[in-house]
């Protein structure tokens, strides 16, 4: 059979300790959030005032870290918006337009070549990387402005790039402290010192461990944190998870084989187990009624195959896009971190 869900060690001091490595990231997000956010404010507020009344022609998100910008701002920003993950950048760029480049780490030379083509055809370039990194070298032409970030997070170094493109007016409302406070709540829900009765996160592992996740998103940001959801939960157990639109997950809910109530698992304890999909939705409250039929569709699918069905939610108020995407992932990320845990041999690493 494979390995066993140990469900004890999510409340077992020593496996949490030992764990911290993978715990504490995910605590301290709304803190780099934060930290970039006052890292990058003089500079944002410097391209503000050079930017003021000049609209550009189309905004290019340029660099492997384009998609979750593409996201937030695809459905938004007034005037065209290309996302190019791809090398160097679209051909028709030139000096109407506005290319934003996300560089957390600032050692991308993909990201780096899409900088230097911008300020090579004129156009107008804004940077997030570390001061002094391979990428913000080649943003230190005339119109080029860095916009310094130390942590590297992809989210803050979002964070502080769609907070410039708000105040621009080329993107939604994006308020960092808005985003760091729903990182923080969720930390404080899914914290490993509240235990199995109270803590989603650990719930969620628990209920997700003896299966092969199915992660679905209705809003554009939703999908987004779908994907990068199951990313984390293949990482933690090595075991397929799957992300995608209702078309694509419906045929994996309908061909699963049917749950027997029955069934002895340890009946025949050297025969291969069958793990069998569940159903994990992503809520965050912006579903239109296109996206409630079709979550009604996979909760139906699911149901006639008796598959295990969950839901990610967050806080919805007045909170925006980003602020529920940050939500929606992290509670994503910490159940992935509790099954890593739940399902590891000490001395193993986590994700």
């Amino acid at each position: 059979m494979d390995d066993l869900f140990d469900e004890s060690r999510l409340d077992d001091e020593r496996a949490l300790a030992a764990h911290d490595h993978v715990l504490r990231p995910l605590a301290e997000a709304g803190a780099r959030v934060r930290r970039d956010h006052v890292e990058a404010l003089e500079s944002v507020v410097a391209a503000v005032l050079e930017q003021a009344g000049a609209r550009p022609r189309a905004v290019v998100a340029a660099g492997p870290d384009s998609r979750l910008l593409r996201a937030v701002l695809e459905p938004w920003c007034p005037v065209p918006f290309v996302a190019w993950p791809h090398a160097g950048l679209p051909g028709w760029v030139g000096g109407l337009d506005l290319v934003v480049v996300l560089a957390p780490h600032g050692d991308d030379e993909v990201a780096a070549l899409a900088v230097a083509e911008g300020e090579r055809r004129g156009a107008q370039v804004v940077v997030a990387a570390p001061e002094g990194s391979l990428v913000a070298q080649h943003a230190a032409g005339r119109w080029s402005r860095l916009l310094p970030v130390v942590t590297g997070d992809q989210l803050a170094a979002a964070v502080v790039v769609l907070d410039l493109l708000d105040r621009l007016d080329l993107g939604p409302g994006c308020d960092p402290e808005e985003v760091a406070g729903a990182l923080d709540t969720v930390a404080l829900a899914c914290s490993p010192h509240r235990d199995l009765a109270v803590n989603p996160a650990k719930g969620l592992a628990i209920a997700l461990a003896d299966s092969r996740p199915v992660v679905w998103g209705g809003s554009v940001l939703a999908a987004r944190a779908a994907r990068r959801v199951a990313e984390a939960l293949r990482h933690a157990t090595g075991h397929s998870a799957i992300a995608g639109e209702t078309h694509q997950l419906l045929p994996v809910l309908e061909s699963a084989p049917q749950r027997d109530l029955f069934d002895d698992p340890w009946d025949d304890p050297d025969a291969p187990s069958l793990l069998i999909p569940s159903l994990l939705l992503l809520d965050d409250g912006a579903d239109d009624e296109r996206a409630a039929a079709e979550r009604a569709q996979l909760v139906r699918a699911a149901h006639s195959r008796r598959i295990r069905v969950e839901t990610i939610t967050c806080e919805q108020g007045r909170a925006g896009g980003v602020a529920r995407y940050s939500s929606l992932l992290s509670q994503g990320r910490y159940a992935a971190a509790y099954l890593n845990l739940g399902s590891t041999e000490p001395g193993k690493t986590g994700i």
